[in-house]
């Protein structure tokens, strides 16, 4: 999973560095308006900061991937749809055939911006995001768990913080920092999380 993570990252930046423009030639920029949508492909890495709740005290940190759709409003605010897919790896292995050898946590839900700085090439933003978490555990047998403890549907909430960097005509460097909140069984888990990708804004 950690490896998977890393080498989408690598595809990331490489990708914008080929869009970018050759040295000594200024990028044509065309800045998102209200109105616009914006998706977004990214990959990153976290960890739950805590031993505490069902998945901090087993789990530790691990690689993801998913995708974001932002809808840009006015008064510099935006609304989004996130779905993605976090893979962890448990902090003390064991040979057991009922041990996880990892724990897969899907998120999907809603988000609220608000943006600074919407006219220039770098818009930065806040955002509060709210939504269910979906739990399973892979098993030394090979088996999936998708209900008892350590597993099943929970949900989440997160605040957040990123910039968007356009580089070329509608296409941006995406980079944000979250912290989620996973309520799974009446316990709380706290996972940091930083994310890399790029976004697209289509035209309404």
């Amino acid at each position: 999973m950690k490896g998977r993570g890393i080498g989408f990252l690598v595809g990331v930046v490489v990708g914008v560095a080929l869009l970018a423009p050759g040295t000594g030639h200024a990028a044509r920029v065309v800045l998102p308006q209200p109105g616009d949508i914006g998706f977004a492909l990214f990959g990153g890495y976290g960890a739950f900061t805590t031993k505490t709740g069902e998945l901090g005290e087993s789990f530790g940190s691990g690689a993801g991937y998913g995708v974001r759709m932002r809808y840009r409003m006015r008064y510099e605010r935006g609304l989004g749809l996130t779905f993605e897919r976090q893979g962890f790896d448990p902090r003390v292995s064991s040979t057991a055939d009922t041990a996880a050898t990892n724990m897969t946590l899907t998120c999907t839900g809603i988000d609220i911006y608000q943006m600074f700085g919407t006219r220039t090439r770098a818009t930065k933003m806040i955002n509060a995001g709210v939504g269910l978490a979906q739990i399973t555990q892979k098993l030394n047998d090979k088996e999936t768990q998708a209900a008892g403890p350590g597993v099943g549907d929970g949900f989440y909430v997160s605040l957040g913080g990123g910039i968007e960097y356009f580089v070329w005509q509608s296409w941006a460097v995406d980079v944000s920092m979250r912290y989620h909140a996973v309520i799974l069984h009446d316990t709380t888990n706290h996972e940091v999380q930083f994310y890399a990708g790029v976004v697209f804004y289509a035209a309404d």
